[in-house]
């Protein structure tokens, strides 16, 4: 069983792209989902602390794997 229930790939995609992806999906869930975000943009990494600040939403991890970021983002 996974720690997710949708995960969105955004790998290749720069900023606001992975963003504005998440937003769409995150829109769609229930609350208390989990979105699981897969980003290649450094940058990603900061955009989605702030995002998380400003929608409510929470960033429940942020991590590295050899050149992929990957996020858990629940929704609010």
């Amino acid at each position: 069983m996974a720690d997710f229930d949708q995960e969105l790939d955004a790998s290749g995609l720069n900023c606001p792209l992975p963003i504005l992806r998440a937003k769409k999906a995150l829109a769609a869930m229930s609350s208390g989902q989990v979105l699981k975000i897969i980003a290649t943009d450094p940058g990603s990494v900061k955009d989605f602390e702030a995002f998380a600040t400003q929608t409510g939403n929470e960033l429940l991890s942020s991590s590295e794997e050899g050149g992929k970021y990957v996020f858990l983002m629940k929704k609010a």
